[in-house]
């Protein structure tokens, strides 16, 4: 093998990079004055109760119920809820097969839950079949990355192998589950660099494969518990609408069109030949071109090193596309899924979208993602970019800029724009913010941690946002209920949605009595609160998620059936529903 280039040093230290470049505190701490809770939403947003210590129920639209009863449960997501790889590599490269799976381990103990590390607890990725049947254990054959690999990402790699060294699992020798990497300073494990593709071992396109995380004993390698989650991959992101040849971007008569019969190519090609028409280049006698050479890309940066030589002449990548293509109407979804997926592939599939929110309404149009207006006071992540152009992959829009507060205390007036349950903003931004800056809350119960974003952000217990919101774009519940996105929430909790089922990691006995879970939450689904005893714990705070007169919002909605006074998933949970009002 011939030596790794500089990027791909950089791309193979993303474990420890990730420690270092979004430090979460480690502790094991209750979340509600402040922070976000990976712990859940309770009958909304917060972590809930039940008497049920089932680790598993149904496996939904995947794999049974593989947990054993070890009195342990496996917590596991997809960092982004969509990765994207090119289609093919021979022409240019936006992004290889990449993949980000982070797992934590939690040990069910007469005390409470316990957050397990590598001397505990040993971390691995399978394959397994969705509920159709659609098995993923290989990239080989699948994709021409690892012909081109060496010309363009300067590695030279073992057919199947990743950017950082993890392989699919038949790819590898010996086949089987693959090793997560144990990360002591985020108190994760991590899976940073599966290069898997969305075609299936069938041959079917499948951009939402099942894997399976397991949790073995680091000493008697006994299985503990384990969780099939969604590792999404699309090859969406192409150029042909409008790159091939006769296309609205392919029709000016002072360049030669490219001839080749594959439109994908042929597209790819067609860019290469505009860049250097119109910017001097020799991209197309360079091929095959990483655009991240010039044109910097935080996704490929991953030790956080910074623009390097040529990238730091020339605009970042995404400044440089969407600042290109800012004529497409306004950040539509139209206009987005030209490029990202979703025109096909859903990308963004929560509840967001099920509630008919669009890409504009938190990133803003394309010249707002290009940077071109500065940001706000407030809108950038760490308060460096404040007034400044935004930072592709860093200033994005936040959990708190739409969750702002509660029931009693929230943002509102103008250029905030109200979903209709009057408590949480429709738009992450203000209307008239041509840089649409994320709004930054004044209250932090629905916050992430400080100055991270919500994939990295951890809270209740120092869990990660996502073990029990789901992961960004495909947060908990995805409305299609066959969707292999629901899979894990369901082996977790026996139904759909935000985990909030405190016995997922309390066990039998639930979790403590009172208001010190997530967000200010109470134990929820719970005999123990549901048939006397809360009342000692009635404060003006109940009004945070029951509202000012205690009949119940949109943050006190039940997210199962109960088994007492007739509730059902979606109502609205006020005092009145049981008795008199305090």
């Amino acid at each position: 093998m011939t030596a790794p280039s500089p990027l791909v040093l950089r791309l193979r230290s993303l474990v420890l990079v990730l420690a270092a470049a979004f430090p979460v505190a480690g502790t094991l701490v209750a979340c509600g004055a402040g922070g976000a809770a990976g712990g859940g939403g309770g009958e909304d947003d917060d972590e809930g109760d039940d008497d049920d210590d089932d680790d598993g129920g149904s496996g939904g639209g995947g794999g049974g119920t593989p947990t054993p009863a070890s009195g342990a449960v496996v917590l596991a997501a997809n960092d982004l809820g969509m990765h994207c790889m090119d289609r093919e590599f021979a022409t240019f490269s936006i992004l290889p097969p990449f993949n980000v799976v982070r797992a934590q381990v939690v040990r069910r103990t007469a005390s409470g839950p316990v957050l397990l590390d590598s001397a505990s607890a040993r971390v691995t990725y399978a394959a397994v079949a969705d509920a159709t049947g659609s098995i993923n254990r290989k990239s080989v054959g699948k994709t021409d990355f690892w012909t081109w690999a060496s010309a363009a990402y300067g590695a030279s790699l073992a057919p199947g192998q990743g950017l950082t060294g993890l392989y699919m699992p038949d790819d590898a020798t010996p086949k089987g589950p693959q090793a997560f990497t144990w990360d002591a300073a985020a108190r994760w494990y991590a899976a940073a660099g599966i290069p898997i593709t969305p075609t299936d071992d069938g041959g079917t396109t499948n951009p939402y494969p099942l894997m399976r995380v397991a949790a073995t004993d680091a000493s008697t390698g006994a299985a503990l518990a384990s969780l099939d989650v969604v590792v999404p991959v699309a090859q969406e992101t192409e150029c042909r609408t409008c790159h091939r040849t006769g296309g609205t971007a392919a029709s000016r008569t002072d360049v030669t069109w490219s001839t080749a019969t594959d439109l994908e190519v042929q597209a790819k090609e067609n860019v290469l030949k505009l860049h250097d028409k119109e910017k001097g280049t020799n991209l197309f006698g360079s091929r095959p071109v990483l655009c991240a050479s010039c044109h910097y890309s935080p996704a490929l940066d991953l030790t956080g090193a910074g623009p390097q030589g040529a990238q730091k002449v020339f605009p970042w990548f995404s400044r440089a596309i969407h600042r290109k293509h800012d004529f497409l109407p306004g950040g539509a979804a139209a206009a987005c899924y030209q490029c990202h997926p979703g025109a096909v592939t859903q990308c963004a599939r929560g509840p967001m979208i099920t509630a008919g929110m669009e890409c504009k309404d938190c990133h803003g149009d394309m010249k707002a993602v290009a940077g071109e207006t500065a940001l706000a006071a407030g809108g950038s992540l760490d308060g460096a970019a404040d007034g400044a152009a935004r930072r592709a992959w860093t200033d994005l829009p936040r959990c708190q800029s739409c969750h702002t507060g509660d029931a009693t205390s929230h943002l509102s007036g103008t250029g905030y724009v109200l979903a209709a349950d009057g408590v949480r903003l429709r738009q992450a931004w203000k209307t008239g913010d041509a840089a649409a800056s994320p709004i930054a809350a004044t209250t932090s119960r629905f916050a992430e941690n400080p100055r991270t974003l919500y994939r990295f952000s951890k809270g209740h217990g120092g869990l990660l946002c996502q073990a029990c919101h789901g992961s960004t774009h495909a947060e908990w519940p995805v409305a299609d209920p066959a969707a292999n996105d629901n899979v894990a929430a369901r082996q977790l909790q026996g139904h759909d949605g935000v985990l909030v089922e405190c016995a997922t990691c309390h066990g039998s006995n639930g979790a403590p009595m009172g208001t010190g879970g997530p967000h200010g939450m109470h134990p929820v689904g719970d005999s123990r609160w549901a048939n006397g005893g809360h009342e000692r714990y009635y404060n003006s705070s109940c009004k945070a998620c029951h509202g000012a007169t205690l009949d119940g919002t949109d943050l006190s909605v039940a997210h199962a059936d109960r088994p007492w006074g007739n509730i059902k998933k979606g109502d609205r949970i006020g005092c009145n529903r049981c008795h008199g009002k305090p």
